[in-house]
């Protein structure tokens, strides 16, 4: 008997009858997937919404001001967060110019020129470093790094670039150079793994294309891959930047967490993410309260602005385009 006179015979009566049960099942899995997903919005959504609730009072108190004034003053109850908004710019662009070059280097690497026994263990040590708690960075920021920024890194600077003003300033090992170092260390996983999915899917006809006119090894890789992946390197960089803005723990140990606005990357300052793990459980009036939450919902809007931002040009350059292997 053959295999196909062995299997039962379903009758077509029976699939139409059984079709409206089928449609309930999927009209109740796709409503539990929408319930899933517009949870996701409606947490976001709550967040902003507690976040302009619990700033009402300072922002009511100090209007535009408070974005403006560096005083910093809990006990006569003076708030400006000009001075941390500084630090987390500054701290940031710090970050980006050390990790930029190392990360698209990295991923150039990685994509166009690592032998292929390598490139497994070379990618899984690199985004092994955003497996690491914050804590731990920050831990080694203050026990390794700020001792060899003060002994050798920070006078070598005094002395060959003091003039700029940049590196001027006694050498605490602890301010805003190690920030910045410290956050470049954190945002290079981010920054390298979206540039790498961004150049593998350049197409190889481009490569192709580069090398069919005789260019060299780094010009197939300069026209070929990292123009053509250009608007996806800037969003990766962007994402960094995102991550970068909003980093706490680590900043907060080797900043040195001062109220104030200084040139010199050597003195001590302040970001917004670090002055609300430091001061919100020390906010003892309500006005007090209300400015650490208005800073809060910038650094939320400012984060998200930037998330988006950079998810968009990513998107723009892969278009959803799988990985190759």
């Amino acid at each position: 008997m053959s295999v196909a006179k062995s299997l039962p015979m379903v009758n077509a009566d029976t699939r139409i009858a059984n079709r409206p049960v089928r449609k309930i099942a999927d009209d109740i899995f796709r409503g539990f997937l929408l319930l899933l997903a517009l949870s996701v919005l409606a947490i976001v959504g709550l967040i902003l919404v507690e976040l302009i609730h619990g700033s009402q009072l300072s922002i009511h108190q100090f209007g535009f001001s408070f974005f403006t004034s560096t005083e910093w003053d809990p006990v006569n109850g003076n708030f400006g967060a000009s001075p941390f908004i500084y630090g987390t710019v500054v701290s940031s662009i710090l970050a980006l110019i050390i990790a930029v070059p190392l990360s698209i280097g990295l991923a150039t690497f990685a994509t166009e020129m690592c032998p292929p026994v390598l490139r497994a263990p070379l990618n899984f040590t690199v985004e092994l470093l955003a497996a690491i708690p914050s804590v731990i960075y920050g831990l080694w920021g203050v026990f390794v790094l700020a001792p060899l920024l003060r002994k050798y890194v920070q006078p070598f600077l005094a002395a060959r670039f003091g003039w700029t003003g940049l590196f001027s300033g006694p050498p605490f090992g602890i301010g805003m150079l190690a920030a910045g170092i410290i956050i470049a260390i954190m945002i290079i996983p981010i920054i390298s793994a979206v540039s790498r999915e961004v150049m593998t899917v350049v197409p190889n006809h481009q490569r192709e294309a580069v090398q069919a006119l005789g260019a060299t090894r780094w010009e197939v890789i300069r026209l070929g891959v990292l123009r053509n992946a250009r608007v996806g390197i800037v969003g990766a960089v962007i994402l960094g930047l995102g991550r970068a803005v909003g980093e706490t723990m680590a900043v907060t140990m080797v900043i040195g967490n001062r109220p104030e606005i200084a040139k010199s990357l050597f003195a001590p300052g302040y970001t917004l993410a670090s002055v609300i793990a430091n001061e919100f459980s020390e906010a003892t009036g309500d006005l007090y309260l209300s400015s650490l939450i208005e800073i809060g919902l910038v650094l939320f809007l400012v984060t998200l602005v930037i998330n988006g931002l950079a998810q968009l040009l990513v998107w723009s350059m892969t278009r959803g385009t799988p990985v190759r292997a």
